[in-house]
């Protein structure tokens, strides 16, 4: 760890009863001042990770840094450090915005006579003084998550853990908390751990992220670093059965650079996509593979994902394919 990092986790691992590996050697670093972001279906450990560094849970083996503090050894002072927003929402449905901002400051030990200016500021921070003294039962799905935010804030802390702060929302409501986090790291400088499901969240809001798969970090880099180790390209063809026949006569063709077999497709990495597609429709044409759809785009992260994991990106664990 360097004085650059903000949070520092090396080779951590965890098991839950049943020998589900939640965490199969997880390493990474945040800087201070970025947004990080662990990118991943669900079930990959994002979670744990999270719940790990807001020492709710212990790992198994490796370790964790949080401004330089052992989550394991400096728990207490780790917390004072933190703002954690977890999935579900914490507030209390039946007080106020306010009521609820107040009760955080409370517990998060801020002097009594800055409880008043502190919760005021964060509520119209967050675009919610109009509601300030409202029950947040009557909240809409977005204006919880940014009281949840808030809350996250109300002491002040370096280091802010958003897991899967979005999920749920529709998409106009995601759009405008992508918004928000993004002013929060600009006007307050904070560092921020962004667990996400989501690949365009990921790739929008964040200045680092690793992949996580299956406990493991695959990759880690820029959005835009990923998607330039895929180089030109990529097709994709859709197709009813023998891919792997498909990909390996697609593999000997020439322009082509990399090619996975995936499901009922077939990814294809070529120079200039538009001018590779005949070439490749007319080989499999000859090899009596019959080609359903055609799809051509340039690098995204789930091609990053596919490179990295040999399957198709999916939210759910369980439909990796």
């Amino acid at each position: 760890m360097t004085q650059e990092d903000a949070v520092h986790v090396e080779n951590l691992t965890k098991a839950y009863p049943g020998g589900d590996q939640a965490l199969a050697g997880v390493t990474f670093s945040i800087r201070r001042g970025e947004i990080f972001g662990l990118l991943g279906p669900n079930g990959a450990g994002k979670s744990t990770t999270v719940r790990i560094l807001a020492t709710l849970t212990h790992p198994d083996g490796g370790t964790a840094r949080v401004d330089g503090l052992d989550v394991l050894r400096q728990g207490h002072d780790v917390r004072l450090r933190i703002g954690y927003v977890a999935q579900a929402s914490g507030t209390d449905r039946y007080a106020t915005g306010r009521e609820n901002l107040s009760l955080q400051a409370h517990l998060k030990r801020v002097p009594r006579r800055e409880i008043p200016a502190k919760v005021n500021e964060l509520l119209e921070w967050v675009g919610l003084s109009d509601a300030a003294d409202r029950m947040v039962d009557k909240y809409s799905g977005g204006m919880k998550r940014r009281l949840d935010i808030a809350m996250g804030l109300v002491h002040d802390p370096p280091i802010l853990l958003l897991d899967e702060p979005t999920t749920g929302l529709d998409p106009e409501t995601r759009a405008a908390i992508w918004k928000d986090l993004a002013r929060l790291r600009r006007e307050r400088q904070l560092s921020v751990l962004l667990t996400t499901h989501y690949l365009e969240e990921a790739d929008r809001l964040s200045d680092r992220l690793a992949i996580v798969d299956h406990g493991r970090v695959v990759i880690e880099g820029t959005p835009r670093d990923l998607k330039a180790q895929i180089q030109g390209d990529v097709i994709t063809l859709e197709i009813d059965e023998n891919t792997s026949g498909a990909a390996d006569v697609l593999r000997r063709t020439d322009g082509v650079l990399d090619v996975i077999a995936d499901g009922k497709g077939v990814s294809v990495q070529v120079a200039q996509g538009a001018t590779a597609i005949p070439t490749l429709m007319s080989t499999l044409e000859r090899s009596g593979i019959a080609v359903r759809a055609v799809t051509l785009s340039g690098p995204t992260l789930d091609d990053v994902y596919l490179h990295h994991t040999g399957h198709r990106y999916s939210a759910d664990k369980s439909d990796a394919v």
